[in-house]
């Protein structure tokens, strides 16, 4: 039950960074580069991202 719950909270942390990302002002390459990085390693991917991604529209100043 524990690991479902889990499985749960990264699916919809990496649909949120996914969003996050095609909805941000980068780069077309960017946007491929970092939804697959999310998609193949979810849990490194969402890390990597909270880390170096791309930040959305209000973020970027």
């Amino acid at each position: 039950m524990e690991y479902g719950l889990i499985g749960l909270l990264v699916l919809i942390a990496d649909l949120y960074a996914i969003y996050q990302t095609l909805t941000s002002t980068a780069s077309t390459a960017s946007k491929i580069v970092w939804t697959l990085a999310i998609l193949i390693l979810p849990v490194l991917g969402f890390i990597a991202w909270l880390v170096a991604g791309p930040r959305g529209r209000a973020a970027r100043v």
